[in-house]
Order: C-alpha cells, then sequence, then structure tokens
C-alpha cells in the first residue's frame, strides 16, 4: 500500500471510530436510546424527551469534548515541532498552568462582576501572557529549544504554587467550584459553550494550516534554515503564539484536561508519518477521539457519578509519559 492510500486509510477509519463515540455517547446514560433513534433524532429533532436528552444535553456535551480534544492536539504538535521534543505539551511547558491560573483568578475575584463570558479572554491572556515570558526568558541571540523547556518547568512550578494560593484564600464555594474546573470536564456544556469556543478555533487553526511548512522547518534546527533565508525565530514566536491560544482557549472551557497535547501527536506519527501536511489533520481528529472517549468513561463507567474527563486523561496519559520518557533516555 502506498504512502497516500495508507494516510486516506488511516483517515477513513479514524473518523468512522469517531463516528463510533457520537452514537455511543449520545446514545449511552441514565436513558439508554438506541443507535437508530438516535440517528433520526439528529436527522429530524423531534419534541420527544429522548430528543431533548440528545439535542439540549449530550450533543452539545459531546461537541465541545471533540472541539477541545483537537485544539489541545494541535496545540501539543506545535510544541513538539518548535521545541523539537517529543516530550512537549502545553501542559508540560507552562501554558496551560497559565491558562488554569488566571481562570482560578477569574473565578475566585471577578467572576460576579464581570459576568462567566469573560473567563476565556482571561485563560487566553494567561497562556499568551506565560508563552510571551518563557519566550522572552529563553532568547540569548535566538531562543533554544532546551531553554524553553527548563524555563517553562520553572514558570509551570511558580503559577501552580500561585494557583493554590488563590484557592487557599478564595471563598470556600468558589474553591470547590475551581477545583472541579482544574480537573477537566465538560459537565453541564450548553450550545451557548460550544458557539462561544468556535471563534477561537476560527482564528488560530486557519492560520496554523497556512504555517504548516514552518513547522516541517523547525525540525530541521536553526543553522540550514536561516542559511535558505527563511525567519526561524519570527515563525517560532508565531507558532509558539498560535499553540498557546488554542491550548488556553479549550483549558478556559473545559479546565486543566492533560496529556491530550502529548498523546495525540505520538500517535499520529505512527500512523501518517512526520510530515504535518497529514499530521496536523490526525491529531486534531485523534484528540477528538481521546477526549470524547474519556468524557462518555467518566459519564457511563461509575453511574450515576460523573467523573471528570481529565481524569481519564491523565490515567492513560502519566504512563504514556513515563513510556516516552525511557524511549527518550534508551535513544540518548
Amino acid at each position: 500500500m502506498s504512502k497516500r492510500n495508507k494516510r486516506v486509510a488511516v483517515f477513513v477509519i479514524l473518523t468512522v471510530v469517531f463516528l463510533i463515540f457520537v452514537l455511543l455517547s449520545t446514545g449511552i446514560g441514565t436513558l439508554y436510546i438506541p443507535p437508530l433513534h438516535v440517528l433520526s433524532i439528529l436527522a429530524g429533532g423531534g419534541e420527544t424527551m429522548e430528543a431533548t436528552v440528545v439535542l439540549n444535553l449530550r450533543l452539545p456535551r459531546l461537541m465541545l469534548a471533540a472541539l477541545v480534544g483537537a485544539a489541545l492536539a494541535l496545540s501539543g504538535t506545535v510544541l513538539q515541532a518548535v521545541i523539537r521534543n517529543p516530550l512537549a505539551s502545553p501542559e508540560i511547558i507552562g501554558v496551560n498552568s497559565g491558562a488554569s491560573m488566571m481562570a482560578v483568578l477569574f473565578l475566585a475575584l471577578f467572576n460576579e462582576t464581570l459576568g462567566i463570558a469573560w473567563l476565556p479572554l482571561f485563560a487566553f491572556c494567561g497562556a499568551a501572557g506565560v508563552a510571551l515570558i518563557i519566550y522572552t526568558a529563553a532568547w540569548k541571540k535566538g531562543v533554544s529549544p532546551m531553554r524553553i523547556i527548563l524555563i517553562g518547568f520553572g514558570v509551570t512550578a511558580l503559577l501552580e504554587a500561585w494557583k493554590t494560593l488563590f484557592l487557599i484564600f478564595g471563598p470556600i464555594w468558589r474553591t470547590s467550584q475551581a477545583q472541579v474546573w482544574m480537573t477537566g470536564t465538560v459537565y453541564g456544556t450548553t450550545f451557548n459553550e460550544v458557539y462561544s469556543f468556535l471563534p477561537w478555533l476560527i482564528i488560530f487553526i486557519p492560520v496554523l494550516f497556512l504555517l504548516m511548512r514552518s513547522l516541517d522547518i523547525q525540525l530541521l534546527g536553526d543553522e540550514l534554515p536561516i542559511g535558505l533565508g527563511s525567519r526561524v525565530q519570527l515563525l517560532r514566536f508565531a507558532l509558539i503564539f498560535i499553540s498557546a491560544g488554542l491550548a488556553g482557549a479549550a483549558t478556559a472551557f473545559a479546565g486543566g484536561i492533560g496529556f491530550i497535547g502529548l498523546m495525540a501527536p505520538h500517535i499520529s506519527r505512527r500512523l501518517v508519518g512526520g510530515s504535518h501536511r497529514s499530521l496536523l489533520w490526525c491529531s486534531a481528529l485523534i484528540g477528538a477521539i481521546l477526549l470524547v472517549a474519556a468524557d462518555f468513561a467518566g459519564r457511563t463507567l461509575f453511574p450515576p457519578r460523573d467523573i471528570p474527563a481529565g481524569v481519564f486523561t491523565a490515567v492513560i496519559g502519566a504512563p504514556f509519559f513515563l513510556y516516552l520518557l525511557i524511549q527518550v533516555r534508551r535513544r540518548a
């Protein structure tokens, strides 16, 4: 099978898997709805109780999980290319921590005065601000990927400490609300959240796909692209900003969901290779599948409890990170 046919087959299979999870997530729960009935509801709506459950409760939750998973996966793919490190992801270099800290600050101090609609902007500012701080601190005649990682670890530790302080001194009921949000969940999602999240994707994803060749150039190091006239540092800054925007928006709407940005690019690379022309699409699709599956598991495995999706991504992602760490050490 040629590489092109293999990639087409991979995309078809992943699409089928995603559609299966769509049927499972919209049909299975406290109220079981047969797949054919789900399809008829999705095709024509209706006024029955089943239609209300599917269209008003389960479908927006499913859509937000898929969009957030795709955004986190794309963010991780960009970071792994820019930093040239297989262990890079939004939560590891501090982007997620910046978004989370600003979101917790918003919940503790500004939620009642400004309204929840401002939360995504605060989270984005946190993610973008951290990305700018890391990039500036790592600058020394250019930005070294290794310096980005080391400074990212330090910034993450500092932000986690500040976030803990906000939680300690904030109102107890706000603290419990923030703790659930920090775990990572799409519980209680409505179409308002979906519609509010879409503009962030519309802003960043088209720009990312316009720059996808630059991601392949980043993997070559600095010397060769500079010799060919490529503006490596400017492109690196733009790509990190896009990654921070995607991760910050995702964190604002779904909380601190970890490891999607780490796992999805690696799985995609095994399936379609390292060219970002295919890797970005595949990573987005796998990220959507991973988070939809995690949310489905959290909603159905321990009824009537609704376990945050971030718990399941962490259970899978932490061993995956250790596996990658061992592989990197062996290669070194």
